[in-house]
């Protein structure tokens, strides 16, 4: 498979890059230039410069949707850190990151992945994070963690095991000003045991690759509630595509196959539905799905009945993750900006009004995060009372985590002012075995 690299741009447009051949025959642009995205001059320097510049009081912005924020990593240790999960008891999290060396050598060009304790008070808030961990060995490419929700001592994460072939380094590129994704062909699913990972090179005993053969990139797992099935993107066809897996007896069945790049899925909490962003419009641009899951009569998945479009916009919409009680997203958007990706929130699910029950997809949109600097890859803790996710908002403005107290009732019946609402239907199975 051709060696493909994403990029989102963060200061000036949000369109998608989708920097290789492959990608470019498969319907994607493979540069700016769609009549529908900002073009490249639309911020000017001196507007750019004007926005770092402001002093935004993210606390006070943010009051009554977030609160008691606390930063869990930080650049004395890590160069960048981001894409975290919790456990199913929400004591551990799960994060990628790239360590700072203690003898003050050059940092790993990749990706490392990490697990840590939640530090709490006796009250029970979460004040930071500790023992922290490395699990995936040294010179590899990490990505995309998530605890097995059966076995407290079993994670799943992608890794390339061993140096990848791609030779750009992830992350934000200053010179462009764009942020660059991987897909190095090696990139595989892994089981980590961790009681027997470390962190070295001999990884054979700790880690075991479950879906992939090192040929074409696969990652952005996780899995039901109860584990029986993992969800992941298989670029096997030049493509992204989505498919599940039965851990049972691995079987492999498809999802979605729509053209271009379908990726970054999630169960819902009750495991009949899944959430996951698409460029298939051929524009640029990234929009957030949700899809009911279709099921045989012994209750195995067969594909998806229906897909609704949640967000439409001119916007590269991104990293959705279901709310515990299944009614509402929270996603990563270029609405506010497009040199400066904020958290939303969306409805996406049965909501009761009034003791009527309502379907709605796409309203009651929301902003959740006011920082100067990106906030991306927003994920709930499992008991719904924390939101956790990458920002940029500390003193040195590098990818950090963070964490804070969600506020928001989980079925919200007041649009708050100034935000913009989205209606979308059902659409036809796009891609679905059906």
């Amino acid at each position: 498979m051709t060696s493909t690299v994403l990029s989102i741009s963060l200061s000036l447009s949000t369109s998608l890059l989708l920097a290789s051949t492959s990608f470019a025959q498969g319907g994607a642009q493979g540069t700016h230039g769609n009549n529908k995205a900002p073009a490249h001059g639309a911020e000017s320097q001196a507007g750019r410069q004007a926005a770092a510049a402001e002093t935004i009081d993210w606390k006070a912005a943010e009051q009554g949707i977030l609160e008691n924020h606390v930063q869990l990593t930080f650049s004395d240790r890590f160069v960048k850190a981001g894409e975290s999960y919790f456990s199913a008891d929400d004591k551990r999290i799960i994060f990628q990151a790239v360590e700072k060396p203690k003898d003050g050598s050059e940092p790993e060009p990749f990706y490392a992945m990490y697990v840590g304790d939640v530090a709490r008070s006796s009250a029970g808030a979460i004040t930071g994070i500790e023992n922290i961990k490395r699990l995936s060995p040294p010179g590899s490419a990490n990505t995309c963690g998530w605890f097995d929700p059966t076995d407290p001592m079993t994670v799943i994460f992608a890794s390339t095991l061993g140096a990848p072939s791609e030779s750009e380094v992830p992350g934000y590129q200053r010179g462009s000003g764009r942020y660059r994704w991987m897909f190095p062909p090696e990139m595989r699913v892994v089981l980590c045991d961790l009681k027997k990972a470390d962190g070295s090179a001999n990884w054979q005993s700790s880690l075991q690759p479950i879906i992939g053969d090192g040929k074409a990139y696969v990652a952005e797992g996780s899995t039901t509630t109860d584990g029986k099935w993992l969800i992941y993107c298989d670029l096997t066809q030049n493509q992204g595509d989505i498919f599940v897996m039965n851990r049972q007896n691995g079987d492999k069945i498809p999802l979605v196959e729509a053209p271009g790049y379908d990726g970054g899925p999630f169960f819902s909490p009750d495991n009949k539905r899944i959430c996951y962003r698409s460029d298939r419009a051929g524009n640029n641009m990234l929009q957030v799905y949700v899809a009911d899951l279709a099921f045989d009569a012994t209750g195995h998945i067969t594909g998806i009945s229906a897909e609704y479009q949640v967000t439409r916009d001119a916007n590269v919409n991104w990293c959705p993750y279901f709310h515990p009680s299944g009614k509402f997203l929270v996603f990563a958007s270029s609405a506010a900006s497009h040199s400066n990706y904020e958290v939303f929130s969306i409805d996406a699910g049965v909501v009761d009004r009034d003791g009527v029950k309502q379907v709605r997809y796409g309203t009651n949109q929301r902003r959740v995060t006011h920082a100067t600097g990106a906030d991306v890859l927003p994920v709930f803790s499992h008991d719904g009372k924390w939101l956790l996710w990458t920002g940029q908002r500390g003193d040195d403005k590098s990818s950090q985590l963070f964490v804070a107290e969600w506020k928001l009732p989980a079925d919200p019946k007041i649009e708050m002012p100034g935000n913009v609402s989205h209606g979308s239907g059902a659409t036809k199975p796009a891609g679905s075995s059906r």
